[in-house]
């Protein structure tokens, strides 16, 4: 059973997307180098900073997960592996499609944009390690950037079923009441997101895997289930201890990914008791925000498009043509977001879809290969 859809909840996975967009389009390509003389000091910002954005992605997936699989803090009906893939589904379907769109405009803008923006021609072995979300575990190059993001997702929701389910099965062996087997599930997703805020997360070798980033996910979860909470008195202490856990984490290394995480998890905390949740907010940051997983998806490509055009018409691009050529990628990067979200995100209810992108995905690397 999918969570509800919250505005706020929209709002803030809209604004944590674009910050993400813009942080690539201060990165990639041409035209950001021609735009930097405008807004130096913007440009530098966002090349650097924006990816923090993704704290709040993350957040937000430990919240939703929380809210769709375990709102009480048990297990709901359901077989553990169908879930897993019905969530493999509900990721690889546009994850899918979104690469075949990047390696088809990749073979076409990599005689105009030489250098490392663009990636190489794809191998075999390297799209079939993306179609199963492998590609990092087994050190493939990326074939779009922030594709890394889609792997850690599935591993997050993965570790955190797998708790959930071992309370559940404690629980159907008689070892365990409701509330204990409740309790449980909250003490071990507190447990790992604990060891991954003072242990994980500070070796960066292990940023390949959900455990590197479960400190974020699992205060998400934790934030939904303190903001349930009826007693005020309950509320308050939840709140405490999750301010005393991040703040111990900051204590030992500062780190300013795990900052933004508990500042987001604190405010859905907070948010919850008060309705602000469900306040209505400007409905095409909404939209927006319902699409932001397929305008994370496919922007890169747009981008790709958009530079290699403005490098093929312009011998030299001014700063104003390449913020132009930024803003109608953007534009133009919604637009197919939208397309993206309707025609497979929004429809993607079975192995068969996924199946046929991924079929997609190794012709279309055979084709520009050939």
């Amino acid at each position: 059973m999918p969570p509800p859809r919250w505005p706020l909840i929209d709002a803030l996975k809209a604004l944590a997307c674009l910050l993400i967009v813009a942080h690539h389009f201060s990165r990639y390509g041409p035209l950001p180098v021609a735009a930097w003389p405008l807004a130096p000091t913007l440009f530098e910002v966002l090349a650097r900073e924006g990816r923090l954005a993704v704290q709040v992605f993350l957040v937000l997936g430990g919240f939703l997960t929380a809210a769709s699989l375990a709102p009480e803090g048990e297990l709901r009906a359901g077989h553990p592996g169908l879930r897993l893939v019905q969530r493999y589904v509900r990721l690889a379907s546009p994850y899918l499609a979104a690469l075949v769109a990047c390696v088809l405009v990749e073979a076409l803008v990599r005689p105009a944009l030489p250098g490392d923006d663009v990636p190489g021609q794809p191998s075999l072995v390297q799209m079939v390690a993306h179609a199963l979300l492998l590609q990092d575990l087994l050190n493939q190059p990326a074939l779009s950037t922030g594709v890394w993001y889609v792997a850690v997702d599935f591993q997050l929701y993965g570790l955190a079923l797998l708790l959930f389910w071992v309370a559940a099965l404690w629980r159907r062996q008689g070892r365990l009441d409701v509330k204990v087997a409740r309790a449980l599930t909250v003490l071990m997703v507190a447990g790992l997101t604990s060891t991954s805020l003072v242990v994980f997360n500070r070796h960066s070798v292990l940023d390949e895997t959900g455990l590197y980033f479960f400190g974020s996910y699992g205060l998400g979860m934790l934030a939904f289930w303190a903001g349930r909470l009826r007693a005020r008195r309950g509320r308050i202490a939840a709140l405490l201890v999750l301010a005393l856990l991040g703040g111990v984490a900051l204590w030992i290394d500062w780190r300013s990914r795990v900052a933004i995480a508990l500042i987001a998890s604190l405010f859905l905390v907070l948010a919850q008791p008060r309705g602000w949740l469900a306040v209505q907010v400007w409905s095409p940051l909404q939209r927006m925000g319902a699409w932001s997983y397929a305008l994370f998806l496919i922007h890169f490509p747009v981008l790709l498009l958009v530079s290699a055009s403005a490098q093929i018409n312009l011998e030299q691009v001014a700063p104003w043509q390449a913020l132009g050529a930024l803003v109608a990628a953007f534009v133009l990067s919604v637009g197919a977001a939208r397309t993206l979200h309707e025609r497979v995100e929004a429809r993607a209810t079975s192995w068969r879809m996924p199946a046929v992108w991924g079929a997609g995905l190794l012709l279309s690397g055979l084709a520009v290969g050939l």
